[in-house]
């Protein structure tokens, strides 16, 4: 996706006319330490817009490894290789990327196993059954309804937390339900929802490998994890 939005930029770059006088930046005075620029010209705003998405990409990575990063040394390196004057080596940055590897690899360990630890627990938990496959759940509602198939689309309620309870998707505190077809989502849903009648809901507690596993999803669902989603079943092949 970032590169089909770089290289869009560019190409709107190259078949623009930039024979006009380019307008002056509108400039803010802030303090005598700090000036805001704000872009006006098409060459301003397409610079602005690369950085834009080198920026949210770099966000996005570092939130995925687990790194605060410290962006005024971002900063710096990108503007140290604009003007080709790079304070280290290739090889010393392929070296300091190799111990990132080293030091990531063993913080996913250590996930890895609370996450099993967690699972393990669980399904001791009052309530829990576990299937075959690993996914566990709980019946909160059993409704009266029918159930769904695979080939079905469904239209269901749901909020999905991390074993932490950070919450990262809620059709709930959305308040508009979600319609689609079970055979195009995580395994874990498409096993657990056709345990559930209409007019049910259940909580799933869905290993890694019945969710996103070791790539996970964008920068909250981290590689690994373990995902709670309470689901309620509202209708099948709604109209």
């Amino acid at each position: 996706m970032k590169k089909i939005v770089i290289l869009s930029l560019l190409a709107v770059f190259t078949t623009s006319s930039f024979a006009q006088k380019p307008k002056k930046s509108a400039v803010k005075k802030v303090s005598k330490q700090e000036v805001v620029a704000t872009p006006t010209t098409l060459i301003q705003i397409i610079s602005y817009a690369l950085g834009a998405t080198v920026g949210d990409g770099l966000s996005q990575d570092f939130k995925q490894l687990g790194i605060e990063a410290e962006w005024d040394f971002v900063k710096l390196g990108i503007s140290d290789a604009f003007a080709g004057k790079n304070q280290f080596s290739m090889e010393q940055m392929q070296d300091a990327f190799k111990k990132l590897e080293e030091i990531v690899a063993e913080n996913q360990k250590l996930k890895s196993a609370d996450q099993r630890e967690f699972l393990k627990k669980n399904k001791t938990a009052d309530g829990v059954i576990e299937t075959s496959s690993g996914l566990q759940y709980k019946i909160i509602t059993l409704g009266t309804g029918a159930k769904p198939t695979v080939t079905d689309n469904v239209e269901v309620h749901y909020h999905g937390t991390l074993i932490d309870g950070t919450v990262f998707d809620s059709s709930v505190e959305r308040g508009e339900s979600i319609t689609f077809p079970l055979n195009g989502v995580i395994k874990g849903w498409t096993e657990g929802v056709q345990l559930m009648p209409i007019g049910s809901k259940f909580i799933f507690y869905i290993p890694s490998e019945l969710g996103y596993g070791e790539h996970g999803a964008g920068s909250v669902i981290q590689p690994g994890a373990t995902l709670i989603f309470e689901v309620e079943l509202l209708d099948i092949n709604p109209k």
